[in-house]
Formats: structure tokens, sequence, C-alpha cells
């Protein structure tokens, strides 16, 4: 086959998630009000963290972050596919699919490493109270951020780098609503056996790693607290139990779609959905509207809103 046929893919064809048009109605609705839940959700925590002073501490550092990496997270994905429901234009070009799939992986691994360092910083908090603010100093929060943003644009580059230059000379159609990797992989020209097991092999590690990481931090933590006394156990599983929903809802997911990447039945991109829509929507749910400070800090901010608002 010749190099002219290589290059004839110039766009794909995202087949979504129905091709029933009341079916597409739901989800056009289902996606705007997500949509709309967490854009409002994340960056109200965002701003809430950014400019009231009493939150200025490493525990809402981190939270305000997630809080942003959710956001455009979602924003690479669900927006188009609110425009494809609404238009039934469901095409993107092939730059625009590679540039998704690069941010979505940047952005996939930074949340991996910050929901790690949450973890971390939850540990020190609980375990060594006294040696807290010493240890999750700014300084080291900053290079907890700035490692999870470097470790999120090694990982994307390291999958990239297997993929960007594949021939594509034949179907053009992503049986998906994002440009998918594995089914992006799978319309190459060209036998892409060794790529699908390196693309497998450095995802699935990098998820099923955190996601040990992370349940064993939490069960050190439980351990460490139930040997102190009963009645705090109860309180730091109350409190845990929902960050391990969260993370749950996050990994499982992403570890099922590296682990079997080809599906006979495309499970997989309904699974994306809890990704997408879901889990940021649960991320300021849980961290912050059980959290006293951080309701409190956001009345304060709209009352301060409202203020200039009636002086204007």
């Amino acid at each position: 086959m010749n190099e002219a046929n290589y290059s004839e893919v110039s766009e794909f064809v995202f087949l979504g998630l129905s091709v029933y048009r009341p079916t597409q109605y739901f989800l056009f609705a289902f996606s705007t009000i997500s949509y709309a839940t967490i854009f409002l959700g994340n960056f109200s925590v965002f701003l809430t963290v950014v400019f009231d002073t009493h939150l200025h501490s490493p525990m809402y550092f981190l939270l305000a972050n997630l809080s942003f990496v959710d956001l455009c997270f979602s924003t690479t994905t669900v927006p188009k596919l609110i425009y494809d429901l609404y238009s039934s234009h469901n095409t993107i070009s092939f730059q625009g699919c590679i540039f998704q799939m690069f941010i979505l992986h940047v952005l996939g691994g930074c949340e991996m490493v910050l929901l790690v360092a949450m973890a971390w910083d939850r540990y020190v908090a609980i375990c060594k109270p006294l040696h807290y603010l010493t240890i999750m100093s700014p300084r080291m929060c900053i290079l907890l951020l700035i490692g999870a943003w470097i470790i999120g644009l090694i990982h994307s580059v390291a999958q990239l780098a297997f993929v960007v230059h594949l021939p594509f000379c034949g179907s053009n159609e992503i049986d998906s609503f994002y440009c998918d990797l594995p089914r992006f992989i799978k319309l190459a020209c060209i036998d892409t056996y060794r790529m699908e097991f390196l693309v497998t092999a450095d995802s699935g590690l990098i998820s099923v790693t955190t996601f040990f990481l992370l349940i064993v931090s939490y069960i050190f933590i439980l351990f460490t607290v139930w040997k102190q006394s009963l009645g705090s156990l109860y309180k730091a599983l109350s409190t845990l139990s929902a960050h391990i929903s969260v993370v749950v809802l996050f990994f499982v997911p992403c570890i099922f779609v590296y682990i079997w990447p080809f599906p006979n039945v495309p499970v997989d991109k309904f699974l994306a959905i809890l990704d997408f829509m879901i889990t940021p929507i649960l991320n300021p749910a849980i961290y912050t509207l059980r959290n006293k400070d951080m309701k409190v800090s956001m009345r304060r901010l709209s009352k301060q809103l409202l203020r200039r608002k009636s002086v204007c």
C-alpha cells in the first residue's frame, strides 16, 4: 500500500452513544444539565478557595486544583458531545482528535497524582498532626502540583508517541462519543498488536498502580486511627468512605478500558460517562458540601458579591 493512501483519512466520525433520536434527546438534556452542574460546582470551589484566605491551606489548595482539572477534563469532551447530539454533526478532524487525546491523558494523569497527593495530605493530617504544617508546607504543595502536571504530560506524550504517525486509510468511524485511544488505534491500516500492548501497559500500569496506592493509603489511615480509638475510626470511616467512592468511580472505567481495550460489547463508552459527567459532579459535592468550612466560605463569598453588585 502506498503512502498516498495513508493520508486519505482527514477526519473521524463519532458513532456516539445511540442512533435513536429519542435517546439522543434524553442524552442531550442529561449532558447539558450535567455539564452546567459540573461547571458551576467546580468553578465555585476554585473561586472560593482562591479568594477566601481562610481556605489557604494544603487540603483546599489541592482541592481547588482537583476542581480545575475536573472542569477541564469534562470541557474537553462534554461540550462537543452536546453539540453533536444537537446538530448530528458527529465529526472531528484528525488534528482535533489527536489534540483531544493529548489533553485527556495529560488531565487524567494529573488527576490521578492529585488524588494520591490528597490521600497523602489526609494521612499526614490524621497520623502526624503535629508535623502537618511542616510536612505539607507551601513549597511541598507547589512541588506536588508541578509533579502532577509533569507526570500527566509525560504519560500523555508516551501514549501519543506510539500512535501519532499511524497510517489511516480505511474506516474513519470511532464507536464512541470522543477520541478513545484504543478505538483510535484499531482504525490504523497496519498490524497494531504491539502498539495496543504498549498503550495498554502504559495506561493500565499508571491506573492500577495509582488505584492500589490510594486504597492502601486509606487502609493504612483507618488502621492507624483504629489503634487510637474506636470512635475515631467510625468518624474517619465516614469521611473516607466518600473519598473512596469517588476514587472507585474514577478508576474503574479507566482500568476497564485498558484491561479489555476492544470489547465486543461497547460497555466502555458508557462507563466513560462516569469519568466525564458523574465523577466531576461528585467531587465538589463530596469534598465540599459535606465540609463546614467550605460551605461557610461559599456563603461569605456570595454575600460579598451581592454587596458589590448592589453598590454598583
